[in-house]
C-alpha cells in the first residue's frame, strides 16, 4: 500500500509536483490518487532526468521506471524528443539545425497502457521526428562532394597493393572520371564489377558525379543471377579492371567494347585530374556542385544506387535505394556508433552487399573516417595485419568470417579494435564468447536488410556514466540484435492471422523509416506485397523485450507450416548443433528444410554434411534428444539427406534456394526408387 502521508500529499489542491519511486509496492494506489488531479484538468509531466545513453536513444526512462509508470494506469501521451545536434551528418551545416524536435505520440488510454505499447508508440513518434529532417531531401552526390572536400587530408589505404590515396585526390580523380562515364553511355545506370579497394570507391563516386546510378554487381553469383541483374538494371557499360577480369574468368563478362577498364582510362586523363585537383581545392563547394550539375542528378526520394538481393530464396530482386534512404542510414548508423576522431575502419565486405555499400563506401567519406580496404573478407590473417598496422577501430564482419580470425589470427593483432560488429547471419552466443575469450573483444550483433539500406538495429557498448548515481540505458544484450537505430518505427503482426499484436509477442516484423526503400525495381507485384500503408514487411519473425531489444527468431521463408503450426527451422538447427557438438565448427554442417507432405502440409528434413553410417537410426536418436530439449515431436526431422557440403552464399548466408533444390531432388529420387 502507498504510505498515508504520500496519499494525503497528492490529494492537496496546491500540489504542483509529485515524488514517487518505482520501488513503491503499490503503484495502482498512487495512480488512483493522481487520477483525481487529472480529472480536475491537471497535466502530469514526467521528466526522466539524467541518464547515460548513446546518441539517438529514443527512451531515456530506465526499464524499472517505465514499468512503474505503466503500472499507474493513467492516460499517457508519449513525447519523442529528437536532438538534431546529436543526430547529424558531418556534412550537414550545424547552423541550420533546430535545437530540438518534439513529436507527440498517440494517447494511450487506461487499460491499454503497457511497456510494449509505450515503446511502440514512442518509436513511431521518434520516426516522425527523424523523418522530418531537411538533409533527407538532399543529394547523396552533393554530400559525398562535401565530405571529400572537407576531409581531404583523410585517406583510403588499399591493402592489396599497399597504396594510399587522400580524399582530396580521390575527389579530383572522381570528377575527371565522371566526364568519361558521361560520354560512354546514355543509360541512367552503370555497372561496377570491382572488389573493395580504391578502384571500387573511385568508380562508385565517379558514377554519382556523372549524375548516374551505380550498380555494383555480385561477381560471386551464378551466371543466371548476374545476367538477370544486368537485364533488370538495363546496363550497357561496366567499370572494372583488366586484372580483375582475368581473376574471375567464370563471370559472364560482357563484350570488351562495353567494359570501361579503369587502369587504362586513368593514365589518359592524368592532366584533367591535375586540373580538377587544383580547382576543387580553391573553389567553394557550392560552385563545384553547380559546375558538376550534381543537383540535376537527383535527390530526396529519387534513386541514388541500385543493389540486388542475394537471391538466396530465388531470382535476385532489384532494390533501388534513394538519396533519402542512404543519407538516413549513414546518419542513423554513424551517430549511434559515435566513433572517435581519426577513427579507422576495415572495408573488406563486398560493395554489392548492402552493409559493405553503406558502411564501408558512403559512410567513411561523409563522416571523414580513415578507410583501409582489402578485396576479400576471407583472408583474415592479412586483414588482421592491416588492422594492426593502421590501428583500426572498427571491424565489420559476418559470424562466418569471424571463425577465420579465431583460427588464424594472434590476439595482439586486433588490440586496437574498439568495436567488432557482425551482421548478415545470426551470431551464435558460443562464438561470441569464444571470440571474446581469445581477443578480449565481445562481437556485437546487428541486423538489417538490403531493403532497409541496410542497418536497423545494432548492439553496442553501454554509454559511460559521469558518476555512480547516473543510471545507464542498456545498449547491448547478447542473443538480441540490439535496440533500434534512431528514426525507425516497428510493429508486429501475427504470422498466422496477419492481425497486429503487441511488439513483445512473436510475429512478423514491420518497419517504417526514412531508410526504407521505395519498392522493388519494375516489380509492383512484389512491392505491393511488402509495402502497405508506408510499412515494410521484413519477412522476419521476432519480438522486442522490455528493454526495447529486438530478437530475431527466423525468416518466414525458414518456417514450415505443419498441421497448422508454424515450425521455425533456425530454432531446430540451434538445438541440433548443440546435440551433435557442431557449435564450434568453422563451416555449416547441417540445414533444416521443409518439404511437401500430403497429410500434414510439410515435413521437416535435415541436410547433413556429417558422415553417418546409419542415418535411419540417427533420425530416431535425434528425435529423442530433441524431445529431451523440449522440442515438440512435430518439429523433429523425419529424414536425413546426406550432402557433401551445405550451400552458402559469399556473404556466409545459407543459400536457401540451393538447399531446397537438394532436398527436393532427394525426395524425387526416393519417390522414383519407391516406384
Amino acid at each position: 500500500m502507498v504510505a498515508p502521508e504520500t496519499r494525503d500529499y497528492l490529494a492537496r489542491e496546491d500540489v504542483r509536483a509529485a515524488t514517487f519511486s518505482e520501488e513503491d509496492p503499490d503503484p495502482a494506489a498512487i495512480g488512483e490518487a493522481l487520477r483525481t488531479k487529472l480529472e480536475d484538468g491537471a497535466l502530469l509531466v514526467f521528466i526522466p532526468g539524467d541518464a547515460a545513453a548513446r546518441f539517438g536513444t529514443a527512451c531515456h526512462i530506465t526499464p524499472p521506471q517505465l514499468a512503474f509508470l505503466c503500472a499507474l494506469n493513467l492516460p499517457t501521451l508519449p513525447v519523442a524528443v529528437s536532438l538534431p545536434a546529436e543526430l547529424r551528418l558531418a556534412t550537414e551545416p550545424a547552423s541550420r539545425l533546430p535545437s530540438a524536435i518534439f513529436v507527440l505520440g498517440k494517447q494511450l488510454h487506461e487499460g491499454e497502457i503497457t511497456v510494449a505499447a509505450y515503446q511502440e508508440n514512442l518509436l513511431q513518434a521518434s520516426e516522425i521526428a527523424f523523418s522530418s529532417r531537411q538533409f533527407l531531401g538532399e543529394s547523396l552526390a552533393e554530400h559525398i562532394l562535401i565530405g571529400l572536400k572537407r576531409h581531404g587530408h583523410v585517406s583510403i589505404h588499399d591493402g592489396s597493393d599497399d597504396s594510399s590515396l587522400s580524399y582530396s585526390k580521390l575527389l579530383a580523380a572522381a570528377i575527371a572520371l565522371s566526364r568519361e562515364i558521361r560520354g560512354a553511355t546514355d543509360k541512367k545506370r552503370v555497372g561496377i564489377i570491382l572488389p573493395p579497394g580504391k578502384g571500387g570507391l573511385l568508380a562508385n563516386i565517379a558514377v554519382l558525379f556523372a549524375n548516374k546510378i551505380p550498380v555494383n554487381l555480385n561477381f560471386t553469383a551464378s551466371q543466371d543471377a548476374v545476367q538477370s541483374a544486368i537485364k533488370q538494371a538495363d546496363i550497357d557499360k561496366f567499370i572494372t579492371a583488366d586484372p580483375f577480369v582475368r581473376k574471375v574468368p567464370t563471370f559472364p563478362w560482357p563484350p570488351t567494347r562495353d567494359l570501361l577498364l579503369i587502369e587504362r582510362i586513368l593514365p589518359d586523363i592524368r592532366n584533367r585530374i591535375r586540373k580538377w585537383f587544383l580547382l576543387s581545392s580553391i573553389l567553394p563547394t557550392s560552385l563545384l556542385t553547380c559546375l558538376l550539375g550534381l543537383r540535376k542528378g537527383g535527390c530526396g526520394n529519387e534513386e541514388a544506387i541500385l543493389l540486388f538481393t542475394s537471391g538466396s530464396s530465388g531470382e535476385p530482386k532489384g532494390v533501388p535505394l534513394s538519396h533519402r534512404n542512404v543519407l538516413a542510414n549513414v546518419c542513423q548508423f554513424g551517430t549511434r556508433l559515435s566513433l572517435p576522431p581519426n577513427a579507422g575502419i576495415l572495408g573488406s565486405l563486398p560493395l554489392f552487399h548492402s552493409f559493405g555499400s553503406t558502411v564501408t563506401l558512403w559512410f567513411p567519406i561523409i563522416e571523414g573516417t580513415r578507410l583501409v580496404t582489402y578485396p576479400s573478407p576471407l583472408e583474415t590473417k592479412r586483414l588482421a595485419e592491416l588492422i594492426h598496422e593502421h590501428q583500426l577501430n572498427l571491424l565489420l564482419a559476418t559470424p562466418t568470417f569471424l571463425r577465420g580470425y579465431m583460427r588464424r589470427v594472434d590476439p595482439e593483432l586486433l588490440a586496437s579494435l574498439d568495436l567488432v560488429v557482425t551482421g548478415a547471419e545470426k551470431l551464435p552466443t558460443n562464438l561470441a564468447r569464444s571470440f571474446e575469450k581469445k581477443f578480449g573483444k565481445l562481437p556485437f550483433e546487428g541486423y538489417g536488410l538490403t531493403e532497409t539500406s541496410p542497418a536497423t538495429n545494432v548492439n553496442l557498448p553501454d554509454a559511460e556514466a559521469p558518476n555512480a548515481q547516473t543510471p545507464v540505458i542498456q545498449s547491448s544484450n547478447l542473443g538480441s540484435v540490439g535496440p533500434f537505430l534512431p528514426g525507425i518505427a516497428v510493429k508486429i503482426t501475427d504470422a498466422s492471422t496477419d492481425e497486429q499484436c503487441a511488439i513483445n509477442e512473436s510475429g512478423i516484423i514491420w518497419l517504417r523509416g526514412a531508410n526504407i526503400f521505395p519498392g522493388y525495381l519494375n516489380r509492383d507485384d512484389l512491392t505491393n506485397e511488402v509495402i502497405i500503408d508506408g510499412w515494410f514487411k521484413t519477412g522476419d519473425v521476432g519480438r522486442l523485450d522490455e528493454n526495447g531489444f529486438l530478437y530475431i527468431e527466423g525468416r518466414m521463408s525458414r518456417f514450415s507450416k505443419i498441421a497448422g503450426e508454424m515450425v521455425p527451422h533456425e530454432v531446430i538447427e540451434g538445438h541440433l548443433n548443440k546435440i551433435l557438438g557442431l557449435d564450434g565448427e568453422e563451416e555449416r554442417k547441417i540445414a533444416v528444410v521443409g518439404l511437401p507432405d500430403e497429410k500434414k502440409g510439410e515435413v521437416i528434413g535435415l541436410l547433413s554434411a556429417v558422415p553417418s553410417d546409419v542415418p535411419e537410426q540417427e533420425v530416431v536418436d535425434m528425435r529423442y534428444k530433441l524431445m529431451d530439449e523440449g522440442i515438440p515431436s512435430l518439429w523433429c526431422p523425419k529424414f536425413i539427406i546426406p550432402v557433401d557440403n551445405i550451400p552458402v552464399l559469399a556473404s556466409g548466408k545459407l543459400d536457401l534456394k540451393a538447399c531446397d533444390q537438394l532436398a527436393r531432388a532427394s525426395q524425387s529420387s526416393d519417390s522414383d526408387a519407391g516406384a
